[in-house]
């Protein structure tokens, strides 16, 4: 689903992934830090897909630099991270941006 964003300004914390071929625990892993994320003040949407090739890219949507640093500080979310690090993961990048315009199409129903 897309997120429902509020008008600009607001935060992205874009974060692309390629896997293992390993699951441990990873869906259900997954499903627990969108659920946790959702209880952060300041969590605004998440939009997530994943290739065939492991490839994944997942964008969370913040009202503030302020939330996305107290969600990177927390406990449970910190220690999924570094399980990601030990077994999930080939590699990562995190990028943080500040969303100043966005702009919407939606087909309506005729």
């Amino acid at each position: 689903m897309i997120a429902n964003t509020p008008s600009p300004p607001y935060y992205a914390v874009i974060f692309t992934s390629l896997r293992t071929t390993a699951d441990q625990g990873y869906e259900q892993a997954a499903q627990r830090m969108v659920e946790l994320a959702r209880d952060q003040p300041g969590f605004l949407g998440v939009e997530s897909a994943r290739g065939e090739d492991g490839l994944g890219i997942t964008v969370s949507y913040w009202s503030s630099e302020e939330a996305i640093l107290a969600w990177k500080q927390h406990a449970e979310h910190s220690a999924t991270r570094e399980r990601g690090r030990a077994s999930w993961y080939e590699a990562f990048h995190t990028r943080v941006c500040k969303v100043e315009r966005a702009y919407a199409f939606e087909r309506h129903p005729a």
